[in-house]
């Protein structure tokens, strides 16, 4: 039989959690963010639960032509736009939208001969300082961007780097305001924290920060943006990804008695612990220390001395003082939903790793089989 290690996909939790953000911006367009093939989920395995999406955001040219080969015809933007001249003839070609956030790009576009002219999103920099035209320099790329047959309409855009802490967004939302004050077209402003957390938030002309577009990104695969500030839970987001395997063997230890590389962990009484079969050449984190929380039948324990290539080690005394059998074969799940219901947010994993939610999907390995669960008829 192969290794007994899974990934399944959730697609009702992915409906779910795409519906939460309507419900929460009811006259705002959504964009359903499945860069890095879709957060590890899979493109092809979120397409039919995410295609009640307004529109798909990614980054890579070569998921664009996925989706298309789908039968998406709806919205397509490409969040870092194009990478070399050359990428303008697939976004003609499959009808991409793209960012704009430099003046090569600008340039580029200036050059490129097309019969149909290109929707572009403007990115302005209002305070990440990672992509995007300065504030003093938006208004000029927008009047360029304005001057060229091949551009048709002109959205704006800017991403927020505390929309999930406490410095929150004010600074960056008046920066915005100021230098886009006056320009005509949609906005684009909110990542899953601030749809979360600031979507009402006032703009001028009547608009709130949802404005015409958001963009959900980690929310809907269900992590909290914000976690440990909120839970996936507060938030009525649900798990779209489990990771899980089985107990491969058993050890029974004497106090003294230590477990796994470097002798980290040490018993201070008689205990079982469970060794399962996952381990960093799956993608679940090195860094995991021992008190990592990993449900095992069911029932919540920890991690155990080092993660190893193929293996971890889990603390049995809670399943034994619970009257809960474990042996060989017994479930474990590293996060997601156990066959019993129980749920380990991937969040709680992540926080207790030293990562973020993001890294352990992105993160499972390609030699981890993958399923999707079935929906109900």
């Amino acid at each position: 039989m192969p290794r007994p290690i899974l990934a399944t996909v959730h697609p009702q939790a992915l409906r779910h959690n795409l519906a939460r953000a309507r419900r929460a911006v009811p006259d705002t367009r959504v964009w359903a963010v499945v860069k890095a093939n879709a957060y590890g989920h899979g493109l092809e395995r979120v397409f039919d639960a995410l295609r009640g999406a307004d529109g798909f955001a990614l980054l890579d040219l070569a998921e664009a032509e996925r989706l298309r080969a789908l039968d998406w015809r709806g919205p397509i933007l490409l969040l870092e736009g194009c990478f070399e001249p050359r990428d303008l003839e697939l976004c003609s070609r499959l009808h991409l939208w793209h960012a704009v956030h430099c003046e090569e790009q600008i340039d580029w576009l200036s050059r490129h001969k097309t019969q149909v002219p290109h929707r572009v999103f403007l990115k302005m920099n209002s305070g990440m300082n990672r992509l995007g035209f300065r504030p003093d320099a938006f208004r000029a790329a927008w009047t360029r961007l304005n001057a060229l047959p091949q551009v048709d309409e002109i959205s704006l855009m800017t991403h927020f780097s505390d929309a999930d802490g406490p410095r929150g967004i004010a600074h960056q939302v008046a920066t915005f305001e100021a230098a886009s004050a006056d320009l005509p077209g949609e906005r684009s402003l909110c990542n899953s924290a601030a749809l979360l957390r600031h979507a009402h938030t006032p703009l001028h002309g009547g608009l709130t920060l949802a404005a015409d577009w958001v963009r959900q990104g980690i929310a809907l695969y269900g992590s909290a943006p914000d976690h440990p500030c909120h839970r996936a839970a507060d938030w009525d987001l649900r798990p779209t990804l489990t990771l899980s395997s089985r107990l491969i063997a058993t050890q029974t230890l004497a106090p003294g008695d230590t477990v796994g590389y470097g002798s980290t962990f040490t018993a201070t009484q008689p205990m079982r612990v469970g060794v399962v079969a996952c381990g960093y050449a799956d993608g679940y984190p090195r860094h995991a220390g021992t008190g990592t929380p990993v449900l095992v039948a069911g029932v919540r324990t920890r991690l155990v001395g080092r993660v190893s290539m193929d293996m971890l080690a889990v603390d049995l005394a809670p399943l034994d003082a619970a009257g809960v059998p474990a042996s060989v074969g017994s479930e474990v799940v590293l996060w997601g939903v156990a066959a019993s219901g129980a749920a380990l947010p991937i969040d709680e994993v992540a926080q207790a790793a030293g990562t973020i939610a993001y890294e352990l999907m992105c993160a499972v390995a390609a030699r981890v089989p993958f399923a999707t669960e079935p929906e109900p008829a």
